[in-house]
């Protein structure tokens, strides 16, 4: 009998050596302590409550690229890296190479089939459509006279009432408001009024929130554990599903009304109020089925909603707490407008080309706090990367963008400070850098196509808002970013409003 166990605990070395031994070769350039059987997701989900600058923090430990292995027999080994060169092999030179892959699609389930989870031709047809209708001198007015109208009518209203009551107010509720209203707008060609100053709950804004962070939870526990939660309809796996059907009823109510709106009109009957990109869409592509338009419009309302959201808010705590630059873009607007008596309304898009400091300053912000933190990719084929680490096929790729931000190698010893002088040219023009180097708008061919329609709504909203109000951070607020696949701050932006002397 004893001789039985002696040979048992043998065996159970010898397989356990053979684990470690398989483990090692696997994993030669660790992210994080790979423990027994879980991987190194213990430290990943210690570590959660601050993972954009832990994963920085260690990543730079490892030169910027390294290995991270989930528990045994989970789908959650990857290749994370935020070396630049590497980005511009996976993103440019060997685009064709990697893609999102089946496993993300489900990740991102909620996305359907559209521009952002398409890979090969369903992308190439998405990415060819959306650019011929953003490039549209038509969508183009109607883009900035839909901003301008509900800057100046809206916006700037409420901060003025918020002002005089002298109340604390969530900024970055304000900017999801506004955002959510201009992307009604611009897609469904109706404005909700969520940006209202009783701040009424918005159900389908809320399932837009409660989606984003069931996909994020997605990605840090093991495929096997939510999808049983899915069968099982319990957890975020059930916040999931009702966000989803929330979602699907809203969207497929609109088209519907849509529809039924376009039917009534004939095609030279249409005038300014039907330049929304649903409009577009159905007159476009008229074999477009319900499905394809719903997946558009999820994949639309994302990226230009909680992305703008995200950088305004960034955007205005970075200024906030930093005066000088504050007082640099007002002496900025000054100069260019002084003349002009638009300082204190809304300038337009010509009038914002003009604003290159307060362009650099957005740029700054979209540095340190990129809207989407990380990016995936799937390897077809086995490769090499420029840092000498080898992929193999079906290997997952992370890009920390968060983390790219911060490198010294790529942006210099001052890579925290808030400095938007690093963007200006001594001609007083922006500076260009790389998209593989700054990568807020993605690189290579799924570089963001609506890039210059972002910059735009921002200046257009930060040269408003800082020409007429000073936002002062409250007291003790410290900025947390969120656990979501959008960079958001985990308890809003609470500031106070003061009306700025003239």
């Amino acid at each position: 009998m004893a001789m039985l166990a002696y040979e048992a605990a043998i065996i159970a070395a010898f397989f356990c050596f053979l684990y470690f031994f398989h483990r090692r070769q696997c994993c030669r350039h660790p992210l994080f302590t790979d423990f027994p059987i879980l991987g190194m997701l213990p430290q990943l989900l210690f570590n959660l409550w601050r993972a954009h600058d832990y994963s920085t923090q260690v990543l730079k430990q490892r030169g910027g690229t390294a290995e991270f292995t989930g528990p045994w027999f989970t789908k959650m080994n990857c290749l994370v890296t935020g070396d630049p060169i590497n980005v511009h092999h996976v993103m440019s030179k060997s685009f064709p190479n990697y893609v999102k892959g089946p496993v993300f699609r489900e990740i991102f389930q909620a996305f359907g089939d559209g521009i952002f989870t398409a890979d090969s031709e369903a992308w190439k047809y998405n990415r060819n459509l959306f650019h011929s209708l953003f490039k549209h001198r038509s969508f183009e007015v109607f883009l900035e006279k839909t901003i301008h109208n509900k800057v100046q009518n809206t916006l700037l209203p409420m901060l003025d009432n918020l002002q005089q009551q002298g109340r604390v107010v969530d900024l970055q509720d304000v900017f999801n408001r506004f955002t959510f209203d201009n992307i009604c707008s611009m897609v469904l060609g109706y404005d909700p009024s969520c940006l209202s100053i009783d701040f009424p709950e918005v159900e389908i804004e809320k399932a837009f929130n409660q989606a984003e962070e069931s996909i994020f939870y997605r990605q840090i526990v093991p495929i096997c554990f939510w999808k049983l939660q899915k069968w099982l309809q319990i957890g975020q796996e059930k916040k999931m599903t009702e966000a989803c059907k929330t979602l699907n009823q809203f969207i497929h109510a609109c088209i519907a009304s849509k529809r039924e709106e376009l039917n009534k009109y004939k095609e030279n009957e249409m005038g300014e109020a039907h330049k929304d990109l649903l409009t577009a869409l159905m007159r476009e592509g008229k074999a477009h089925d319900d499905g394809f338009l719903r997946d558009s419009v999820f994949n639309l309302f994302v990226a230009g909603r909680d992305t703008i959201t995200s950088a305004l808010t960034w955007f205005f705590w970075l200024v906030a707490t930093n005066p000088l630059v504050e007082a640099k873009i007002l002496e900025e607007i000054k100069e260019q407008f002084e003349t002009n008596e638009k300082m204190l309304g809304v300038l337009t898009v010509e009038e914002v080309k003009k604003l290159v400091y307060l362009h650099g300053a957005i740029c700054e912000a979209l540095r340190l706090f990129p809207p989407i933190p990380f990016e995936r990719k799937l390897a077809i084929k086995a490769d090499v990367l420029p840092s000498g680490h080898s992929v193999n096929s079906r290997t997952m790729i992370l890009f920390s963008l968060y983390a790219m931000g911060r490198f010294e190698e790529t942006w210099g010893k001052d890579c925290l400070e808030f400095k938007p002088e690093r963007w200006i040219s001594e001609k007083r023009s922006i500076v260009y850098v790389p998209s593989y180097k700054f990568i807020a708008f993605n690189a290579g061919p799924r570089t963001c196509l609506g890039k210059d329609l972002s910059f735009f709504q921002m200046k257009m909203v930060a040269a408003a808002i800082l020409s007429n109000y000073r936002v002062q951070v409250v007291e003790g607020y410290v900025a947390t970013p969120s656990l979501s696949i959008v960079l958001l701050m985990k308890d809003g932006l609470k500031v106070k409003i003061t009306k700025r002397e003239i």
